[in-house]
């Protein structure tokens, strides 16, 4: 396929868009949101319902998504018009550094088994959702998508890391071998509501809310965290993920996985100083340098992404402030660190 007809393939608008172009996902279409208890695919289905789509969606207790035949029985009776493969096991650097086996193991079986049973009931419609951990340590910054697979991976996270670019390959695999419409969406780093707070296996946003919340409530002088603060990273509200999903579902079209992100970084020790902000903590904040800060800068190109008409909402300072006001309220359900 030349250049042009990859464009015109990948990049479309809807019918009152300014180039009048069908959606790829009619009105109502009946979508399974695979993993809709996590961060991301709670997100998903709350605007794919607000927006008039049919979502199904099943619990970890009533379908495993490791088991294949279950899954596969279970898409050749819904038969979606749809899937958003949202379900993962998913954490810090704790726990990919104390996990390695389920990080790799699960993410692998959740995918394969329902990418092929998406296939095989004929879905014609699939956005897998991956990380951007799946770029090299030392990628060029910003990171264009095509810098998959061009160096090492950072070493704390590679088995996830590894899962996730094998998900892209199938992906890609059932595109080429049979025409199939599946796309793969990378998301930046994220946080919203539903995030999970858990001490051992959260990112590095919802446990700073976390810690900072519970030095507040104690009276601490101090909050010693991971790391130097230097390496720098990017955020995004769990709401603008789902609406960049919808966009993609709706008009992107192409096997190369599209980066999702605001194309804005910070320092961890700026964002430690936001979340202190935002949650009310005003002592001392030190570092644990024997502790390990991860990749140096992860920055996405979102150029692509822009080019479908998509901009973020939510500044982070007050997408901080509403999910501590979040997490005052309910609590850890996303403690277990699986979006499955």
């Amino acid at each position: 396929m030349d250049e042009a007809a990859r464009t015109e393939r990948a990049v479309r608008t809807d019918t009152a868009g300014t180039n009048g172009r069908p959606s790829l996902l009619r009105p109502g279409a009946l979508v399974f949101v695979a993993g809709h208890r996590g961060l991301v695919g709670s997100a998903v289905t709350r605007l794919l319902s607000a927006e008039g789509f049919e979502v199904v969606t099943r619990s970890r207790d009533q379908l495993d998504l490791r088991d294949a035949e279950r899954t596969r029985t279970f898409l050749a009776r819904t038969r979606p018009d749809a899937v958003v493969l949202a379900a993962a096991r998913v954490g810090g650097i704790m726990a990919n550094q104390t996990q390695p086996v389920p990080f790799l193991e699960d993410n692998l079986l959740i995918q394969l088994s329902v990418i092929a049973a998406a296939h095989a009931a004929d879905v014609d419609r699939l956005l897998f959702l991956g990380s951007s951990c799946i770029y090299p340590r030392h990628a060029p910054q910003p990171i264009r998508e095509e810098a998959l697979l061009t160096g090492p991976l950072e070493p704390s996270n590679e088995p996830y890391a590894l899962a996730k670019i094998a998900g892209i390959s199938q992906v890609r695999s059932y595109r080429r071998q049979y025409g199939r419409r599946y796309v793969a969406a990378m998301p930046t780093n994220l946080y919203g509501p539903g995030d999970n707070f858990d001490p051992e296996t959260s990112h590095v946003l919802p446990a700073l809310i976390r810690r900072f919340d519970e030095a507040r409530r104690e009276g601490r002088r101090e909050v010693v965290l991971w790391g130097s603060g230097t390496p720098r990273r990017e955020f995004l509200h769990s709401d603008d993920l789902a609406r960049a999903c919808l966009l993609m579902l709706r008009h992107y079209d192409d096997e190369l996985p599209l980066n999702v992100g605001c194309g804005e970084d910070l320092t961890i020790a700026e964002l430690a100083d936001t979340v202190a902000r935002a949650v009310g903590y005003v002592g001392r904040v030190g570092w644990d340098r024997t502790r390990p800060d991860g990749t140096p800068r992860k920055l996405l190109d979102v150029a692509r992404l822009r080019a479908l008409g998509f901009a973020p909402s939510i500044p982070l300072e007050r997408g901080v402030r509403e999910v501590h006001a979040w997490w005052s309220r309910h609590g850890e359900p996303g403690a277990h660190g699986d979006a499955g």
